[in-house]
């Protein structure tokens, strides 16, 4: 790292946050982009030696046994090299090349392998199949730790599912919930997402320099080069779009950019909820040993992870919209505006992983306040002129609703006047008991049904 000190570096990511996002910062690193780019090279020329037809020589097993030893031996020394290389070439992908072909010199039987080399390719073809393969494992981690939320989001649905809470729509007291029937809701929501997450697939091309196969085709034109690449990219695990111009369009990556952008909104969502549970008091939060929450004011617990969260995963909102609106438009057959920008996947993902880690060490340190949640539903007993209006339709009050907003509305009902109410109201003893035995408490529809399902 040129001798810096982790402090110098300018990315909180690359600094406080460092071994929070380690295994993603490894993998979009320059010098895993170009150990990437440095196999795919190697592999090229083992299978057009070996698969593409009489035009290329056959490559001897020692011949292989060489070239896979190069493959194998990339290390950080190399990684160095290309970049001493790249001052000299101003160009990345050549730099790769030219490492290979001073590593294959080293071989004397390689050396009539050298012209095949970076052989009839374009660099947009070995970076689209670079950055499909980047992330097509950056979506391993991430959904990794995402699942993680996903889980203790189930498990605290289930264990909180009768736990009343007062529901409030518009800021205003609304008919009781529960706990883990509002959690269940952000369960759903992100469980859905990564479903759809896992199913994209980001797409390499493999065509040339304008996406029509001219050098393959004029090498061998007996061959079906769509069909060979096409095999070439499966064994990367990596999809062909074979229909592009020199770059792929990148709309792959886009859709992967908009998915996360709502799991971003989902989860802010979920602090701020729970960052507004807190400050009502429905959750308390445990206490740890020695930390402070204010340099100024001793008793504070303040909910930091939720904040911390929200900020992080906002910033991994604005670079994936930004990925999602630049990527996709190229002028004529490329422009290069892509590949700076390209360069900057892994910190939009960075920031959506580090939202996810801190949203998650908020949910560990939270417990339900019961005692606030139930003062709260007891001083709320207005919030059963739901449930007597609609009883009192199914008696054939068709003005049920006009009636009950009279006597509720802006009035504070407390137990004893909830009574008064319906004993005052003109419908049968039976409707009569069945609202007696009601309580803001117990008012909870199925919402401990849906929080276990």
């Amino acid at each position: 790292m040129h001798h810096m000190k982790i402090q110098e570096l300018i990315s909180p990511l690359d600094n406080r946050y460092n071994l929070k996002v380690e295994d993603l910062a490894n993998n979009f690193s320059e010098s895993n982009l170009n150990k990437i780019r440095f196999e795919i090279e190697i592999d090229w020329i083992i299978f057009l030696s070996s698969q593409c037809g009489k035009n290329f020589k056959p490559l001897s097993s020692s011949a292989k046994k060489n070239l896979l030893k190069i493959r194998n031996s990339f290390d950080a020394k190399s990684s160095k090299r290309i970049k001493v290389i790249e001052s000299r070439t101003n160009h990345d992908v050549k730099a790769v090349e030219y490492f290979i072909r001073e590593e294959i010199k080293k071989f004397p039987n390689l050396k009539k392998y050298e012209y095949l080399v970076h052989f009839a390719l374009t660099s947009e073809d070995v970076n689209s199949l670079s950055y499909a393969i980047l992330l097509k494992e950056a979506k391993e981690i991430y959904l990794k730790k995402l699942d993680f939320l996903v889980k203790d989001l189930n498990s605290k649905s289930k264990s909180w599912s009768s736990l009343p809470l007062l529901a409030r729509t518009h800021g205003q007291a609304a008919s009781p919930t529960t706990l883990g029937k509002e959690l269940k809701v952000f369960h759903q929501r992100l469980l859905r997402q990564k479903h759809i997450l896992k199913k994209m697939k980001p797409l390499a091309k493999f065509g040339g320099a304008t996406g029509n196969f001219h050098t393959l085709e004029l090498s061998d034109a007996k061959v079906n080069w769509l069909s060979k690449t096409n095999k070439f990219l499966s064994s990367f695990g990596v999809e062909q779009n074979s229909i592009t111009t020199q770059i792929e369009p990148h709309d792959g990556i886009a859709e992967i950019a908009h998915c996360i952008q709502r799991i971003n909104n989902i989860i802010i969502d979920l602090d701020q909820d729970a960052w507004i549970y807190i400050s009502n008091d429905i959750f308390k939060l445990k206490l740890k040993e020695g930390e402070v929450g204010s340099s100024t004011m001793p008793h504070k617990v303040n909910p930091i992870d939720f904040e911390n969260s929200e900020g992080n995963l906002g910033i991994s909102n604005s670079l994936m919209g930004f990925f999602a609106e630049k990527l996709p438009k190229s002028r004529l057959q490329r422009d290069l505006s892509d590949s700076t920008v390209l360069r900057n996947l892994g910190i939009g993902f960075a920031y959506s992983y580090l939202g996810i880690t801190s949203c998650l060490d908020g949910l560990r340190k939270i417990q339900p306040n019961k005692e606030t949640a139930i003062l709260e539903l007891s001083n709320n007993w207005q919030v059963l002129s739901e449930a007597i209006q609609i009883v009192m339709k199914l008696e054939g009050y068709d003005d049920a609703y006009e009636e009950i907003k009279s006597l509720t509305r802006g009035q504070n009902i407390n137990k004893d006047s909830y009574h008064e109410l319906i004993d005052n109201l003109q419908i049968s003893n039976d409707s009569k008991d069945k609202l007696r035995k009601l309580t803001p408490l117990t008012y909870l529809g199925i919402a401990s049904k849906l929080a276990k399902s």
